[in-house]
């Protein structure tokens, strides 16, 4: 995956043309803003150089320049919490870069989701965050971006947490470490009962297991590592296909 990436963004442009674009600062360094693939929420900003950057395309995972150590760093390769890329782009001026990926685990180095969760407040923000909870279906708007499906994302990371670490004790745990084809019957029963939790007209049970169901089917994608991003993509391109009717 790492190699097909770093062939499409070179036939898209060559690493040399590319470095040639970008408007490099007097200390040969360009601000990289990093943006998770899914939820479109910005993680974190770092700062790439030429090496860096040209570590990132053919590795297909998020290389940067530590300004504080003077050295490249590759996210995740301490914390596990990696990054792997699915776009880069270069802004209007060549003087920002914009890094898509799909993480594992948390982008801020504290253990918070992403390196902007402190607020500050500023006049007219409570009245706005209070219109963006009430309008239209209720749901929380978070940069203009619709996060009903936000739990999704939180739980494959959650999934892919326990699927890395084990903890003693989480049936998350106790289904890998069963394998696939206890995972399998998980979902064949959690279908079952929706169907008949649906069948009974009982939309109450029906929430409760259809839950269940998309729970235990992101088990099934993270056992046979198919990320949700996949999906996703693949329900888009059938969304974009020409209608028959």
């Amino acid at each position: 995956m790492s190699q097909q990436l770093g062939q499409q963004l070179n036939q898209q442009l060559p690493l040399e043309q590319l470095e040639e674009i970008i408007q490099w600062d007097a200390g040969g360094l360009v601000p990289a803003i990093v943006q998770d693939a899914y939820t479109k929420d910005v993680l974190m900003l770092a700062y790439m150089n030429r090496d860096s950057l040209k570590k990132s395309l053919e590795t297909g995972q998020t290389w940067f320049w530590s300004r504080s150590r003077s050295e490249l760093w590759n996210k995740g390769a301490t914390s596990g919490n990696t990054q792997q890329i699915v776009s880069l782009r270069y802004d209007c001026d060549g003087d920002t870069l914009l890094v898509e990926v799909r993480r594992q685990g948390p982008a801020c180095h504290t253990g918070e989701d992403n390196c902007f969760y402190r607020v500050a407040a500023t006049s007219g923000a409570a009245e706005s965050a209070a219109g963006e909870r009430t309008a239209g279906t209720g749901t929380v708007a978070n940069g203009g971006m619709d996060q009903r499906f936000a739990v999704l994302a939180g739980l494959e990371q959650l999934i892919a947490e326990r699927y890395k670490e084990r903890p003693e004790g989480a049936y998350t745990t106790y289904l890998f470490d069963k394998g696939i084809d206890k995972i399998l019957k998980k979902v064949g029963e959690e279908a079952a009962e929706s169907i008949i939790a649906a069948k009974n007209g009982d939309n109450d049970e029906l929430r409760y297991e259809v839950s269940d169901l998309i729970y235990h089917l992101l088990v099934l994608l993270q056992e046979r590592g198919l990320p949700l991003d996949d999906i996703m993509q693949e329900l888009q391109q059938r969304h974009e296909r020409p209608r028959r009717d």
